[in-house]
Formats: C-alpha cells, sequence, structure tokens
C-alpha cells in the first residue's frame, strides 16, 4: 500500500483539526460535569425537601455550576482553537505506506510507525489515530481519492485497528 496526497493551505483546515482531536480529548469534561450537575440537581431538590436541608444549598448551587462550567470548557476550548488556528494555514501532505504514516507540514515533518497504533477511529472528515490511549493525529479523509479511503480502511481492518467511534 502506498497513498500520498497533499493537504493545501487552507485558513479553515487546522481549525478542524483541532476541533476533531478536541472533541475527543475533552469528551470526559461534558461526561464530568454532566454527572456533577444531575448531582447538584439532586442534592439541591433533596435540601428543599428535608428539614434544615438548606444549609447545604451553597454547596449543590456550587455543584451545578461547577458540572454547567465543566460542560461548557470543551465548546470553548474547540472555538479558541478554530479562532486561532487560521495562521498556521501551510502547504502540507501525507505519505502512507504498509511500514508508517509520514506527515509533512511546511518545513516540519514526522511519523507514526503502524506498529505503534493502538487503534483509528472513524469520523465523516478525519480517521483518528491512536498512539496508546492519546489521539496523535488525523488523517483526512476529504483529501483522499475515494480508492485510497478504502484501500486505508481495509488495511486498516485487517490489522484490527479499525473502531467505530
Amino acid at each position: 500500500m502506498h497513498i500520498r496526497f497533499d493537504v493545501p493551505a487552507d485558513p479553515a483546515y487546522p481549525g478542524r483539526v483541532a476541533a476533531a482531536l478536541g472533541r475527543v480529548r475533552l469528551r470526559r469534561f461534558g461526561y464530568v460535569g454532566a454527572a456533577l450537575a444531575a448531582v447538584g440537581a439532586v442534592g439541591l431538590v433533596i435540601s428543599r425537601v428535608v428539614p434544615d436541608g438548606g444549609r447545604f444549598s451553597s454547596l449543590w448551587t456550587a455543584l451545578i455550576v461547577g458540572g454547567l462550567l465543566s460542560m461548557l470548557y470543551s465548546p470553548w476550548v474547540r472555538w479558541r482553537a478554530r479562532r486561532r488556528s487560521g495562521r498556521y494555514a501551510v502547504d502540507g501532505g501525507y505519505d502512507i505506506t504498509d511500514d508508517n504514516i509520514m506527515m509533512r507540514s511546511g518545513s516540519e515533518s514526522g511519523g507514526i510507525a503502524w506498529d505503534g497504533v493502538a487503534r483509528v477511529e472513524e469520523t465523516p472528515e478525519f480517521w483518528i489515530v491512536y498512539v496508546g490511549r492519546m489521539p496523535a493525529t488525523v488523517l483526512p479523509r476529504r483529501l483522499m481519492t475515494a480508492g485510497d479511503d478504502d484501500t486505508l480502511r481495509a488495511f486498516m481492518a485487517g490489522r484490527g485497528l479499525l473502531r467505530r467511534p
């Protein structure tokens, strides 16, 4: 297998990459925030029902506010990443072989060996490549040909790397 394609200097592209990686990395903040807000809401309701439960109403309110802020953290980080990343737009490219994924962006380049890849998640726009438990990079599916996308899918499925989100 040998897949090669270029990434044009699109000011919106780095923001989409940052949003895709941020969505994966920051997902837990939404879950934790929802749990905190739910516990706070239940506690607040119970404190209104139980005699002398009003002593703890500020604790339950703080849990609700903390939960809401935690849930809003991920969208805020993604918004900032999209807003700030436009100046990082440079020409780049990918060279994907049976052995590794080589990436080039401007004058920088780097690679990931397939042996180090733990899993790959599929989204409509990207393949999200994980090294260990962390998302390491994305492969832009829209910039590949349909044949290259199918070839890469078959390769990753053959290695047992492909997982649905």
